[in-house]
């Protein structure tokens, strides 16, 4: 996994296909699922991913914080950041990137494209317009 550069010379992520993505979770990086409770619960989640509130960045990534990720001990640790869109993974994987991480990639197409893909995912714990009336 590498980073990009864009035409300011700053870092950016790279958006990865789900299968480069699994690729690189499968050799040793972290998956990140910045999607809410309610995408998960509806859509399903990927096994082995760790949940990331993205307002809590340097809470959960911050390497001196206390309640930061157990999964996190590098700055160098390659992390792969998924959502629902890449317009909710970009912003989360940029925020990495200015907090110091040095391979941050996201997911082209998000968690969609993932499953799409045939990648692991675990059904949605509640279906589409199945509420539970009192």
């Amino acid at each position: 996994m590498t980073d990009n550069t864009d035409t300011a010379g700053r870092l950016t992520p790279a958006l990865v296909t789900p299968v480069l993505a699994a690729a690189a979770v499968k050799g040793g990086a972290v998956l990140v699922d910045v999607r809410s409770d309610k995408g998960r619960g509806e859509n399903g989640e990927v096994p082995g991913a760790i949940v990331a509130d993205r307002d809590a960045l340097d809470e959960q990534f911050g390497l001196d914080s206390p309640t930061k990720h157990a999964e996190i001990i590098s700055l160098d640790q390659p992390i792969v950041v998924v959502c629902g869109s890449i317009a909710g993974s970009g912003p989360v994987a940029e925020g990495l990137l200015e907090r110091g991480f040095r391979n941050v990639v996201h997911i082209d197409g998000g968690f969609a494209a993932w499953k799409a893909a045939g990648l692991p995912a675990n059904e949605p714990a509640r279906a589409h317009g199945d509420e539970t009336r009192i």
